[in-house]
């Protein structure tokens, strides 16, 4: 009888013992991993851009590089960005260095060659004075009908990015506009802008942008700064009326066009300050 009972013990023990073990496996499970999340970056290298000067006078009339300087050192920053030189034409009426020159009809021809070659996207960047009418490019003015065919022609249905930066360049923005396109200006379409002097180095827009573009991870948002940037400048030097620039997104780019999954954390400072400066 007490063999049994030993031998009904040790049973009992095993059965119990492989029970607690089967316990602790289940109370410490594997750790899964947790999925990497997606990169949502753009790749801009091979989007076609176009910078383009349009004038070398300032408002008086006297000669000023303030349109040059902005094309010249937006350039550099699109391409710290990841736009590739070899897809970005600079035009300039100035002949200035490494630049075409710039008019209607070239602009057009450079524009649908460069996007035949670099076909994921468009970028256009126009500074230059303004009328009610449209932009100055030279003797000329290049009204927003020519703009949207400019674009419709070479750019299609891309995702496309256009800045006009001149007085009254809200004028362009229903022409413009559209699901794939991204659409800023430097005044409201009744506005002039500010910063075409004779000693200034950069319009106020221009200025905000190249301000705007270390702080920014996508387009809709750097729109967003720039925006900020010149009501606050404007505020400061007492330029009235305000130019109220303008930012259209399109339906299918409201969360795309990024350059940054995570913008830099900007410095606690007042928001009048909060920019990086620029040369004056």
């Amino acid at each position: 009888m007490s063999k049994r009972l030993i031998a009904l013990g040790v049973v009992l023990a095993a059965a119990l013992g492989g029970a607690a073990l089967m316990f602790l496996d289940v109370a410490s499970p594997v750790a899964s991993k947790e999925p990497e999340p997606q990169s949502h970056l753009v790749d801009f290298s091979r989007w076609a851009a176009v910078l383009v000067a349009g004038d070398y006078r300032a408002q008086n009339g006297a000669p000023s590089k303030v349109f040059d300087n902005g094309r010249r050192d937006l350039g550099k920053a699109f391409a710290k960005i990841g736009f590739a030189p070899a897809n970005m034409l600079e035009y300039s009426v100035d002949y200035d260095d490494g630049t075409q020159h710039a008019s209607v009809p070239e602009l057009a021809t450079g524009l649908q060659t460069v996007a035949a070659k670099a076909k994921d996207g468009c970028l256009m960047y126009f500074t230059s004075h303004g009328t009610p009418q449209g932009m100055v490019i030279g003797n000329e003015i290049l009204s927003p009908g020519q703009m949207r065919d400019m674009v419709g022609s070479a750019c299609g249905d891309r995702p496309t990015v256009v800045v006009m930066s001149a007085c009254y360049s809200g004028v362009f923005v229903a022409a413009l506009q559209g699901p794939n396109r991204i659409i800023m200006t430097a005044a409201r379409p009744d506005r002039t802008s500010f910063g075409c002097g004779e000693m200034d180095h950069y319009t106020f827009f221009d200025d905000c942008f190249l301000r705007a573009m270390p702080m920014a991870g996508d387009f809709p948002g750097l729109g967003a700064l720039v925006q900020q940037c010149v009501a606050e400048r404007e505020v400061q030097v007492k330029a009235t009326p305000p130019s109220e620039p303008q930012v259209s997104v399109g339906s299918n780019l409201i969360f795309t066009l990024r350059w940054r999954d995570t913008p830099p954390v900007l410095p606690a400072v007042a928001p009048a300050s909060g920019f990086p400066r620029q040369p004056t």
